[in-house]
């Protein structure tokens, strides 16, 4: 995949300069100025990882060269490339993929409880992806499945709340009673939440908050003029949340889209785009990723002066 190559590149002098410097599309090389004052920030995230009352929550340092400031609390990843993986390695299958893919969203989930992440959500299975052949389904529909079951412990130990956004209408009964437990035995938890997207469309969740609110206009619950963007951004899935909209949208394999992902959430979101097949993204590349966050300004449709 070819992506677009500047001549030259400004880091933050008080950031080391990364290793690889393969990514450059949607980059800004800027330093990284918060919106926020840096001692707000700073204090948000100690609170967040000193709350000795949260399980699992012991204080680990961040890798040289991150900063806990402006750590982004949000981070949104599509796992991209499993198949195109397995290829590579000679399997007649993409369920060999699908399986390492597994083990590095762990590995993830891992460095994002260590490192201070509030909420990482992983865009795990498309509305579209129905369209697959049913062989591939069915594994992808029994690994989450497995996953849930065999990560439950841990997600308790580690104080990881799961929830799941997405239509669930097509989903197998004991998935989604198993979902439904696993969302339920995990409520409490506020060391990080795991938001799995699954049968989900970001049209879709555009498309039942318009249809929510219209039901409202029509039983008198809301005014033709009470509605705007956040009562709008109320009704998507993504509300479940305490920082519904990503900070840093990661994608892996090299593709430059977002493929129907959290559409309306991703309007001020940082891109970053990995040439790492999803089962070679490791602690490496997401460290990467998030320097090049960390690089960056964040204006929001202003202008700092």
């Amino acid at each position: 995949m070819q992506s677009l190559n500047f001549p030259k590149q400004i880091y933050n002098n008080n950031i080391p300069t990364p290793q690889k410097a393969k990514h450059f599309l949607f980059r800004n090389r800027r330093d990284q100025t918060p919106r926020f004052p840096t001692l707000l920030l700073a204090a948000e995230h100690d609170l967040a990882l000193k709350d000795k009352e949260n399980k699992g929550g012991a204080v680990v340092p961040l890798p040289e060269g991150l900063r806990r400031e402006v750590m982004p609390r949000h981070v949104a990843v599509i796992m991209d490339g499993n198949a195109k993986w397995a290829r590579q390695r000679g399997f007649s299958a993409a369920s060999a993929g699908h399986e390492a893919g597994g083990r590095s969203l762990r590995e993830l989930i891992k460095s994002c409880c260590e490192w201070g992440i509030r909420v990482l959500t992983v865009f795990a299975f498309s509305y579209d992806n129905w369209t697959r052949p049913k062989m591939e389904v069915v594994f992808l529909l029994s690994l989450f499945e497995r996953m849930l079951q065999s990560e439950l412990d841990y997600f308790m130990r580690k104080g990881i709340r799961v929830s799941t956004i997405g239509d669930s209408s097509r989903l197998p009964e004991p998935l989604k009673k198993l979902v439904s437990d696993v969302e339920e035995k995990t409520r409490d938890n506020c060391r990080l939440h795991l938001i799995l997207a699954i049968s989900y469309s970001g049209k879709y969740d555009v498309t039942q908050a318009c249809k929510s609110i219209a039901h409202k206009v029509k039983d008198g619950i809301v005014q033709l003029e009470d509605i705007n963007e956040s009562l709008l951004e109320q009704e998507l899935e993504t509300n479940c949340s305490q920082y519904p909209c990503p900070d840093l949208l990661i994608r892996t394999s090299g593709e430059l889209r977002i493929s129907n992902f959290l559409l309306w959430q991703l309007a001020y979101t940082e891109l970053f785009f990995a040439e790492a097949l999803w089962p070679d993204f490791g602690k490496a590349e997401f460290i990467e990723a998030l320097t090049s966050y960390q690089q960056r300004q964040r204006r929001y449709g202003g202008r700092h002066s």
